[in-house]
């Protein structure tokens, strides 16, 4: 469905995309995982035909992004992070208004408009302006427009920014249930881990580069065991004993110590034995996205 060659792209000396390079297959929802400033604003405007990459090439659907931007436009559907709505307009005059931009009209375009109202729950608010909705039912009906046209694949630009954990949980149930039921591929860029873990494949991206790519549980098992995170008065002193004694690996993140260890309870003992008083707290978790992107940049996802 996407097919991304060596898209690399600069702007004046900032290399916003180098070398990427991915695939995307039918009715996966594909998420590019990664902080402000890696990429991912200006890889999604290449795929949505906003921009032409310096080089490289992409396709959707078997069209060049480029050469056939209009044959692209047809069989994408978009959501933007910054709302694309007429506040002025009711719901479905946004549709009827989207509808008559892709060719559609009269009785075909109000039922068209009538079946999306329906399934995501906005039919009872049709008749009212977008302007006094909450977040997350603007966030359903902006889903609403980009399919109305009936694209083979959805973008998605930080599609949750903005909105509260339970808005943020009923998008994704319609994200899941379009991918479910009707086979539409999803591609979405995000910075926030929960809506990660709910992709079907992951790409990790940072400083324009792809670090790492795979389903979330398999890029979780490269780190393996357990990390233990302990904050300390002297993280530096506290890295190098833990070095020098039990020969691990020793992270600083955050003014803290981070070790990735197979059995990390008893290492957790051992460690605040090692320490004494230095230790202020200790965290003992499994290994998250977080922890892969970090093992992967040295870098935050926040940062």
């Amino acid at each position: 469905m996407v097919s991304v060659r060596g898209l690399s792209h600069a702007y004046n000396s900032h290399q916003a995309l180098a070398g990427v390079s991915f695939e995307v297959a039918s009715g996966e929802i594909f998420g590019v995982l990664g902080p402000n400033g890696s990429g991912k604003s200006t890889l999604f405007r290449i795929l949505s035909t906003l921009m032409a990459p310096a080089s490289g090439s992409a396709s959707i659907a078997g069209f060049d992004t480029v050469r056939s931007a209009a044959s692209v436009r047809r069989n994408i559907g978009v959501v933007f992070q910054s709302q694309s709505l007429d506040r002025k307009l009711t719901a479905e005059e946004n549709l009827m208004s989207q509808g008559r931009l892709f060719g559609f009209h009269g009785g075909a375009l109000k039922a068209r408009a009538a079946e999306l109202l329906g399934r995501f729950h906005l039919a009872d608010r049709r008749g009212d302006l977008v302007e006094t909705l909450s977040g997350g039912l603007r966030r359903r009906l902006e889903v609403a427009k980009a399919l109305l046209h009936q694209p083979s694949l959805l973008l998605m630009d930080e599609p949750s920014s903005g909105l509260d954990p339970a808005a943020r949980r009923d998008l994704w149930l319609y994200i899941e249930q379009l991918s479910r039921e009707q086979g539409m591929t999803v591609l979405l860029t995000t910075h926030i881990l929960d809506e990660a873990e709910r992709c079907s494949r992951l790409l990790l991206l940072h400083e324009g580069r792809i670090v790492a790519q795979g389903a979330p549980a398999e890029l979780k098992a490269r780190i393996g065991g357990d990390v233990v995170v302990l904050e300390v008065d002297s993280p530096e002193e506290a890295a190098r004993r833990l070095q020098e004694r039990f020969g691990v690996q020793v992270r600083l993140a955050a003014g803290a110590v981070r070790v990735e260890t197979a059995n990390g309870h008893r290492f957790v003992a051992e460690a605040v034995e090692a320490l004494g008083g230095q230790v202020r707290s200790v965290a003992l978790h499994k290994p998250t996205l977080e922890d892969v992107f970090l093992d992967e940049t040295g870098a935050s996802i926040h940062a």
